[in-house]
């Protein structure tokens, strides 16, 4: 059973439905949503007394095991829920987290991974011991559930320690390899985007790397590295890493930032873009601002707009009044329109001024003037 409140916000809608493809994703059927609207969330049961009997009404009549809220809720408001409703409430948070441990593959996606749950999972150690608890406080009456609290933290806190360790000890073999890359001449490009944008499919239609790519969210999470040689002895390095979501949940950003680091010092981003999702201006603020928050904010970027097969539209590159490149519209999927990114990467790799430099037009991808006006407007 999925739960929506609408706080306000105009993605609202929009979310609802991105927390149905990540329920689906996470390997959970989706027996029904309710929806609700209300000014502020309530303290105690977040989506108010009525809409939680609304909601353990659902339940008992849809025989439903599982209750998702598609908001971070606290560990009061999550443990009064399952009081009211009967059956275990996760939140958005929680879920992410879950298909995160599902598709992890590699040690150190396996490691960010741990370390981001178990950082959760320190704030909400009180819901597991409930049992144990004693009313009274003061001195001869600490009971066995605060006992074994403080046992926990510290065990957690040992293995929070410990991982951080190990994931140090991956980014200092990660900045060994950027140094030594730096040292050859190459230059790094990597594909950030929101995720099931496309970032998979491109990365493999330009190196042929064969990384996993499906039609779902959060389908890798692992960041892959391919060398693209692009003609006249020059080769770029190009790097797949996990896809953003709106209100990525800040221990996530946090366990991954060393992966992440290879978008803070990649020489040229390229951020695709589902250009066909009716949300697309709100998804490439999201990236923007995950970008904004690791550090790699100031990295040049050019957009691409992929899957221009399913706006019925010619791939083509959008240059500002200064032939700088502004937007690359193509398809990954049938590759219409990468031989004209391959082109350009082409034209990066021999300018050292970088993606600012004037680059040759591909003659196969000339702007139609009618074209350009509904794109300067916003129109896809």
């Amino acid at each position: 059973m999925l739960v929506s409140l609408d706080l306000g916000r105009a993605e609202s809608r929009e979310s609802l439905e991105e927390l149905r493809l990540l329920v689906s994703g996470a390997g959970v059927e989706v027996l029904d949503a309710l929806e609700g609207s209300r000014r502020e969330p309530d303290p105690a049961l977040f989506i108010g007394q009525g809409k939680a009997a609304e909601v353990a009404e659902a339940v008992r009549r849809l025989e439903a095991t599982l209750v998702v809220v598609n908001h971070d809720i606290s560990a009061v408001q999550q443990r009064n829920l399952e009081k009211e409703i009967g059956v275990p409430v996760i939140d958005r948070t929680g879920l992410i987290l879950d298909i995160f441990a599902q598709r992890a593959r590699s040690a150190e996606g396996k490691l960010q991974v741990e370390l981001a749950q178990l950082e959760r999972l320190s704030t909400r150690l009180i819901r597991g011991w409930t049992h144990l608890e004693r009313q009274k406080g003061g001195i001869g009456l600490r009971g066995p559930g605060e006992t074994q609290l403080e046992t926990d933290r510290r065990l957690i806190g040992q293995r929070v320690k410990l991982l951080k360790q190990r994931l140090a000890r991956v980014q200092g073999q990660r900045s060994t390899q950027r140094r030594a890359r730096t040292r050859s001449g190459s230059l790094t490009v990597s594909l950030v985007g929101y995720t099931n944008a496309g970032k998979s499919t491109l990365f493999n239609r330009l190196t042929s790397a064969g990384a996993y790519a499906a039609d779902q969210l959060f389908a890798t999470l692992d960041t892959t590295s391919r060398r693209l040689h692009v003609g006249g002895g020059r080769q770029l390095v190009i790097s797949d890493t996990v896809g953003f979501i709106r209100h990525l949940p800040t221990t996530l950003v946090a366990a991954f930032r060393a992966t992440l680091e290879e978008t803070i010092h990649a020489d040229l981003l390229l951020h695709v873009v589902d250009a066909a999702h009716p949300d697309r201006d709100l998804q490439i603020e999201a990236v923007d601002q995950v970008l904004r928050e690791i550090g790699a904010g100031d990295v040049p970027q050019w957009l691409v707009m992929n899957k221009v097969d399913r706006l019925g539209q010619p791939p083509r590159i959008e240059r500002d009044e200064c032939g700088s490149i502004r937007r690359v519209w193509l398809s990954a999927v049938n590759g219409d329109g990468v031989s004209g990114l391959r082109e350009a990467l082409a034209a990066f790799a021999a300018e050292p001024a970088g993606p600012h430099a004037v680059f040759p037009q591909h003659p196969s991808l000339s702007q139609d003037s009618d074209v350009a006006k509904r794109s300067a407007v916003g129109a896809p």
